[in-house]
């Protein structure tokens, strides 16, 4: 994606490193809203379009910050997931893009909540299902062996669930077209979890649009998880080698700058060479010729 490279060479400084986990620790406050006072997100920090359009402007932020679960027993593992899954997506295209697609999906989903008020006249209220949806997608398209224990038992490859969940999303599109609210057909699809209406199919949409487009652009640049580990890994031991690298070094004694603060190095102008020597052996070492 050429337009997208320029960007990060023009644009690239300004991108959030690390983003995903400024993004859990905003999921962890969400889920003390929750806990603390459960009608405080809806009424006053989801993405409502009625209340935006009414000047609440603030929500298009503070919506995200509605957690994956409102599950004890589930949001360490839902928030330690999602760290995982930002941080690979990461490690794979770089923070810019990482920060592209976030905040691209955010822009999406409040478009999309304000034109299914404005076209349908529906007033959803809405939470971050759907962006986090749009994360996982992208993960089982990157790393599709990567394996999860389903229900802590079953193992089964992300591309499996990605294939699930890719199935979802498309029944909830088309269904919500198709399928008339109330009939027979309408009320199986709900026992399913599937609320087969135009502002979902919609919402869907969206959120899948925003992972087609970054999956097709992107799909040439692949890395395998161990490639992932193992470049993070390097990077690392080239940050540690950086930090223990050393300007001055006794040519005499071998003592460097880091084995006291009070050590002073200097050059001998009668030494045939760039030879250093430390304060205690600058008059006293014996001249190279």
């Amino acid at each position: 994606m050429k337009w997208l490279d320029k960007m990060e060479r023009r644009f690239g400084k300004y991108a959030v490193p690390n983003l995903m986990y400024y993004i859990i620790i905003l999921y962890a406050l969400g889920f003390v809203v929750e806990v603390v006072s459960p009608d405080l997100y809806y009424q006053y920090l989801a993405l409502d379009a009625a209340a935006i359009l009414r000047g609440e402007v603030w929500r298009i932020f503070t919506f995200i910050i509605q957690p994956p679960t409102g599950s004890f027993i589930f949001i360490f593992f839902s928030l330690y997931l999602y760290y995982m899954i930002g941080k690979m997506l990461e490690y794979q295209w770089g923070a810019f893009k990482f920060n592209v697609y976030f905040f691209s999906g955010l822009l999406l989903h409040v478009l999309a909540c304000l034109v299914i008020y404005v076209v349908f006249g529906y007033n959803l209220s809405y939470g971050t299902m759907y962006l986090n949806m749009s994360l996982f997608f992208a993960f089982a398209a990157l790393f599709p062996d990567v394996q999860f224990l389903l229900f802590f038992i079953v193992p089964i490859k992300c591309k499996y669930l990605g294939y699930a969940n890719g199935l979802y999303f498309i029944i909830t599109i088309i269904a919500g077209f198709i399928v008339p609210m109330g009939s027979p057909t309408w009320v199986s699809l709900l026992n399913f979890g599937i609320v087969a209406m135009p502002a979902n199919s919609v919402a869907a949409l969206v959120s899948f649009l925003n992972f087609i487009i970054f999956f097709l652009t992107m799909r040439r640049n692949r890395f395998s998880p161990r490639d992932i580990r193992r470049r993070h890994t390097y990077e690392k031991k080239v940050k540690v080698a950086m930090a223990r690298s050393t300007k001055h070094r006794c040519a005499v004694c071998g003592r460097t700058e880091t084995d006291g603060e009070d050590l002073e190095f200097r050059f001998c102008s009668k030494c045939a060479g760039n030879y250093e020597y430390c304060q205690d052996h600058l008059f006293t070492h014996e001249h190279r010729k």
